[in-house]
């Protein structure tokens, strides 16, 4: 088989970057002399990330789509238009053979730009609530793939969501404790993970940092991940306590979740299959946005019994104290939840998807036959 010539489209966000390139990753690794291509714009993230992994980024202007009549939706049509046109003359320049699509401001034009050419699309889906770009291109082919059951998408098939080996192959307990030296946190006793994304969160921040006291009496240690945008007061404890950790942002995750024994955070698609894929329980603050996107996001691995759900105008101080504390402090419950989280997880997505897009290329050369 010559070289596959893949153009991959899913830009602006982390949560669409990331499943994008470690679906790329995979691709690789299974075709190694496989030609990727990533459209991308100039809002967001795309400039930073892409070019970060090793893949050539070619971009074209950005469709946003407002969701309110005025005079920018006026300008949609034209925008549309010239992204279209831009994203074919990439298609056509590396001879594209397939599309796959993982939504954003990038996909819609790649996906109309692939079907004017007969080109195969794939679409990955990673949110419980599928995006605009998404939805349109299910309606154009059958190749449409899902982080859970639950989508609603048509064709779609569920296959988890494409994630890092170096997550999905992780040992924790072999890493654990110089994951622990590596935070300054002590080899036993419950570590707590906190952390609100890549922004932080100024909820669970204070909710947790409030509750410090009723932590280190409990013999709980903190690795608090604030976010770069945010400091957390913390009072000073005694030397005999344990370790209250805090620290703006964390390079290599893994080292974060080998550390850990629970997570309190958002429930963002990307850290709930993360945290599945590494079978870590956590108590979930979905943002009080979007449409309740991440309520669902969390819903399966909470069905499953490997996570607790808390509203964001529920939590403070005296939840962590009186909801969480219990569980922290009970490593039966916390083995019974890691072994749940677990079972919701899905950690070949990346492979899957990968093997699909290299079937459908193999397809459309033997039809040209």
């Amino acid at each position: 088989m010559t070289a596959p010539r893949v153009v991959v489209a899913g830009g602006h966000s982390a949560g669409h970057i990331e499943p994008t390139m470690n679906f790329a990753d995979a691709l690789r690794r299974l075709e190694p002399a496989a030609e990727i291509t990533a459209l991308g714009t100039v809002r967001g993230l795309d400039t930073t990330l892409i070019p970060a992994r090793g893949y050539p980024l070619e971009l074209i202007p950005p469709v946003p789509l407002p969701r309110t009549v005025n005079r920018d939706l006026l300008r949609a049509p034209g925008r549309l238009r010239d992204s279209v046109r831009a994203a074919g003359a990439v298609l056509d320049r590396v001879r594209a053979e397939v599309v796959v699509g993982f939504g954003g401001y990038v996909a819609a034009p790649a996906y109309l730009a692939a079907r004017r050419r007969g080109l195969p699309i794939v679409v990955h889906e990673a949110n419980a609530r599928a995006g605009a770009a998404n939805k349109l291109a299910a309606r154009m082919t059958t190749h449409v793939f899902t982080a859970g059951p639950k989508v609603r998408l048509a064709h779609a098939t569920a296959i988890g969501i494409p994630l890092r080996p170096a997550i999905t192959g992780l040992d924790r307990p072999a890493l654990r404790d110089t994951a622990r030296q590596r935070f300054g946190l002590r080899p036993g006793g419950p570590v707590l993970m906190v952390t609100g994304g890549s922004q932080g969160a100024r909820t669970i921040n204070a909710a947790v940092s409030g509750a410090a006291a009723a932590l280190r009496a409990a013999g709980v240690q903190v690795l608090h991940v604030t976010g770069p945008r945010h400091v957390v007061e913390v009072p000073d404890g005694d030397h005999a306590d344990p370790p209250y950790v805090v620290v703006p942002y964390v390079d290599e995750m893994r080292y974060a979740y080998a550390a850990a024994d629970f997570v309190i955070c958002r429930s963002g698609a990307m850290t709930c299959a993360e945290l599945a894929a590494v079978g870590l329980p956590a108590a979930y603050v979905p943002l009080p946005a979007r449409g309740g996107e991440q309520r669902l996001n969390a819903g399966p691995v909470v069905a499953a019994g490997g996570a607790l759900l808390v509203d964001d105008a529920g939590l403070d101080a005296a939840w962590i104290e009186t909801t969480l504390l219990p569980v922290l402090t009970d490593p039966g419950r916390i083995a019974a939840m890691s072994a749940h989280a677990s079972a919701a997880g899905a950690p070949d997505a990346d492979v899957v998807l990968a093997r699909h897009v290299l079937t459908a290329i193999s397809d459309r050369r033997a039809a040209a036959r």
